[in-house]
């Protein structure tokens, strides 16, 4: 079940009553002019929070960690940086997998400067676990492509590095066990045939199958990438939702 809010048509489409899709609708009724759309996602037994950005009309911006003194990049902080340039966030989630420094495990792009490069090595963990993909932006449209096929250009404005592929061209990662116990909180990015970019978050505890199957049945995504576990990460005013956790990474979302 989903309930939209497109904020660019102020328009509300509404399902049964349900204590959090009533919030949402308010939620709604008092948005913005922006075109992004806050969805609340019931899928395999689990609450998403879902995001959908149009690259074409809401600029996404990328913001690396400060790895070099190690302090936390953090909502509050970005934020508080931002404010000093007249700006803050519309939204924001953890755009990636980072080593304890907070460096990036993989590419970076941000506002068209290669951060860290890409990563195609072998290794432990969800990063490595193959295929893995790039998020990225180029002239305004958004894409996930296999870390293999990652061609760096000019054109490349933002790319972020993670893994694994959670859908490619329709078709779930064929290493998901559907019945897999490994469950975490989650977060991941997709993209639809139209072009629209679609963020999740869960608010219980999913394995990757269900996940994918999340984005590729509700979400109607051709591609997908898992961005991160256990730390994932949502700031989201209009939702009255700000998750402060100690250390996220580099940070994906749209100013106001």
């Amino acid at each position: 079940m989903i309930f939209t809010c497109n904020y660019a048509m102020n328009r509300c489409r509404l399902p049964a009553i349900n204590p959090l899709l009533a919030f949402a609708a308010l939620l709604c009724l008092t948005g913005g002019a922006q075109a992004i759309e806050f969805s609340a996602v019931q899928h395999a037994g689990t609450g998403f929070t879902v995001i959908k950005v149009d690259p074409g009309k809401d600029k996404l911006h990328l913001f690396p960690a400060e790895c070099d003194d190690r302090r936390h990049l953090g909502f509050a902080n970005l934020n508080a940086r931002l404010a000093d340039r007249g700006q803050k966030l519309r939204f924001a989630m953890n755009a990636g997998m980072f080593e304890t420094n907070l460096a990036p495990v993989g590419l970076l792009v941000a506002d068209g400067v290669k951060v860290a490069p890409i990563n195609l090595s072998s290794g432990f963990g969800n990063f490595y676990l193959k295929p893995n993909g790039v998020f990225l932006v180029a002239n305004g449209s958004a894409h996930i492509v296999s870390s293999p096929d990652y061609v760096q250009s000019d054109e490349v404005t933002l790319a972020t590095q993670s893994g694994p592929l959670l859908l490619r061209d329709g078709v779930i990662n064929t290493r998901f066990d559907p019945a897999s116990s490994s469950k975490l909180i989650r977060n991941g990015v997709g993209i639809t045939a139209k072009g629209e970019v679609v963020f999740a978050i869960s608010e219980g505890k999913v394995n990757f199958h269900d996940f994918a199957a999340l984005f590729r049945d509700e979400l109607h995504c051709t591609d997908a990438l898992y961005l991160d576990g256990s730390v994932s990460s949502l700031y989201a005013p209009e939702l009255g939702r700000n998750d402060n956790k100690s250390r996220i990474g580099p940070i994906i979302g749209v100013l106001e």
